[in-house]
């Protein structure tokens, strides 16, 4: 196999990171879509998701002729396992989420991914018993500080961007056990599959009670529920197509994106308040995050710089 040149590398990285970028923008303006949603109910919304979201993922299927993945999977308890266990997590995700958006959350939604990078960094050392660096501690230490001082801002305590960010953080830890055995439209099919019976259960309960809006409110509406598996899949696949191009160091960079665009959703849009307490606890999150980015930019070009001399060493 030819050797990738620095060019050619460069290139990848910058197309990784701009599938990578589209993903995240799809991911941040998703508070304004699921907003258009009412009178639909959060719980509605997620059945709706579930089901439309294992429909479109067969679509997808079926047009790339790749049913031999999906048999291959099917072939493997353990893999099955960990689907079944990433559709539970992301359910909870995806309702949470739904919930805060609809209860006008949204700028505490955008604080559980802020800190969702900082949860990641702390389930690597509790559950993989990786070792972080000094700096890596500082920006735990100063998430914690922060969700006091949100805490005290708030004046409870928020349940709604901790189990985001809980959820969400286990659930990339679950697909890295997964590793590239399953692949993103699989994945997501397996994940919905196992989800049905929830939805089925969500959907019959929100028909018993409430009443399903879908097809009363309006052909518009309908077909914005109905949507809701492509922009649940859509930038799923972006984000896959992105992380294999681009480096973890440009990924992680780019995930800020979606959160800052939520927050400002939240803020901005909705009108939703910041009192001072808040705003003092977001700095602090930022900060953090500032941190976090900058120990992972320096320590990326550090590795880069280790590999070179090992491969000029061995060359001479």
């Amino acid at each position: 196999m030819t050797p990738e040149s620095p060019a050619d590398a460069a290139r990848r990285n910058t197309v990784g990171g701009l599938y990578a970028a589209a993903a995240y923008l799809m991911w941040g303006f998703l508070p304004l879509y699921f907003a258009a949603l009412a009178p639909a109910s959060a719980w509605e919304v997620v059945g709706w998701r579930i089901v439309f979201s294992l429909v479109f993922c067969a679509l997808l299927i079926l047009v790339t002729r790749s049913w031999g993945r999906i048999v291959a999977i099917a072939r493997q308890p353990r893999l099955l396992a960990l689907t079944a266990l990433a559709g539970l997590l992301i359910f909870v995700n995806w309702q949470v989420f739904l919930i805060g958006t609809l209860s006008h959350h949204i700028i505490e939604t955008s604080l559980g991914y802020f800190i969702n990078p900082i949860v990641t960094v702390l389930l690597g050392v509790i559950v993989l018993r990786e070792r972080l660096r000094p700096v890596q501690w500082a920006a735990i230490g100063l998430a914690v500080v922060a969700v006091g001082v949100i805490v005290a801002g708030y004046g409870e305590f928020p349940w709604i961007a901790v189990t985001l960010a809980l959820s969400f953080g286990v659930y990339g830890l679950v697909k890295k056990r997964i590793g590239p055995s399953v692949d993103a439209v699989s994945g997501l099919t397996f994940e919905s599959l196992w989800l049905v019976p929830i939805a089925v259960v969500e959907l019959a309960i929100v028909s018993a009670t409430s009443g399903l809006t879908i097809g009363t409110a309006g052909v518009g509406h309908t077909l914005l529920l109905v949507s809701a598996g492509i922009v649940t899949a859509v930038p799923l696949l972006l984000f896959a197509a992105g992380t294999r191009r681009a480096t973890l160091t440009l990924v992680g960079l780019l995930q800020f994106i979606a959160p800052i665009l939520q927050f400002l959703t939240g803020w901005l849009l909705m009108g939703e308040q910041m009192t001072t307490q808040r705003w003092v606890g977001f700095g602090i999150v930022w900060l953090a995050l500032a941190v976090l980015s900058v120990d992972s930019v320096v320590a990326g070009r550090r590795s880069r710089r280790a590999r070179g001399a090992s491969d000029v060493a061995e060359l001479t």
